[in-house]
């Protein structure tokens, strides 16, 4: 992630925290549908009424992401999971339950703010089996082979360096372990002018993948098992609500982009390690009978 991007959307999203610590800011993600991202469609209605009635109404608050991929996830008791760029929390919290006291739930984000808004939200859900870590999606500070499940919500469109967002995953899964994040993808093209905004780039929209280009680097990292199954697919009245507020000819654009822009859930396994070869072949068994 360049500089310049990487302070931007640190910016953005301190200041997300920042308004939810204050008392300024309404919600989009619960089950009647507000405004994080200013009305934005896209984190709008995502979690059920019974999801969200027993977290701490900041954790609400402070959701920015596109999906809900704690419920897509298939978590289990006991396993260890991964959150990239947490955010005010909302789906670590979701995934200790889900867990249980003998799993574990990280979050990662690199946002000071969001990680105080997050600690006190664990403090506030009475929440032992979670930790909030500060970092980089691009450098992930955990070891190798240490985490069961890897989540995120409509962050990792936000990095600029996400061949090695996806390396990094791969690098801390475990063998047979599962990468399920909802994120913004695209069907074709995009316009440049989209592209090139630092406003959409920021809310989720100009740095979304292609949905061919996500399959590919999971594959080129390793993964198996890959699927980019849409959950939600923008039309034309939502897509000029994600795009307004960017300076550019809404309308248009709009039209350009209605139904290539989809909230998606990114299905991928890390491959189990092969196992020991056994040494039953005449060059080794057989060597062994004649001595």
């Amino acid at each position: 992630m360049t500089d310049s991007l990487r302070e931007t959307v640190r910016a953005r999203y301190a200041e997300a925290a920042t308004e939810v610590l204050a008392g300024d800011r309404g919600s989009c993600c619960g089950p009647e549908g507000c405004a994080p991202c200013g009305c934005d469609p896209i984190s709008s209605d995502l979690y059920s009424a019974a999801e969200v009635a027993g977290l701490p109404a900041d954790a609400v608050l402070a959701s920015l992401g596109c999906g809900n991929p704690t419920a897509l996830a298939e978590l289990k008791p006991g396993e260890t999971v991964l959150d990239l760029g947490s955010g005010g929390g909302i789906d670590v919290l979701l995934s200790a339950t889900r867990v249980g006291p003998a799993g574990r739930a990280y979050g990662l984000d690199m946002t000071d703010e969001m990680l105080a808004l997050a600690r006190r939200n664990q403090q506030a859900a009475g929440v032992t089996n979670v930790e909030f870590l500060k970092g980089e999606i691009e450098h992930i500070p955990l070891p190798d082979n240490s985490v069961d499940v890897i989540i995120s919500n409509c962050v990792i469109n936000l990095s600029a360096d996400k061949k090695q967002v996806v390396r990094e995953a791969f690098r801390v899964l475990r063998p047979g372990g599962r990468f399920a994040v909802s994120d913004v993808v695209v069907k074709g093209e995009v316009p440049e002018a989209v592209r090139k905004s630092m406003e959409l780039w920021v809310g989720c929209v100009a740095g979304a993948l292609r949905d061919t280009e996500y399959s590919d680097l999971l594959a080129q990292a390793g993964f198996e098992g890959i699927e980019v199954e849409p959950t939600r697919i923008y039309q034309f009245d939502e897509a000029r609500a994600v795009l307004g507020g960017a300076g550019l000819d809404t309308e248009v654009l709009a039209r350009e982009v209605s139904g290539r822009i989809m909230g998606a859930f990114v299905r991928a396994t890390k491959p189990l390690a092969p196992e020991a070869k056994s040494c039953c072949g005449p060059e080794c068994c057989g060597a062994k009978n004649a001595a």
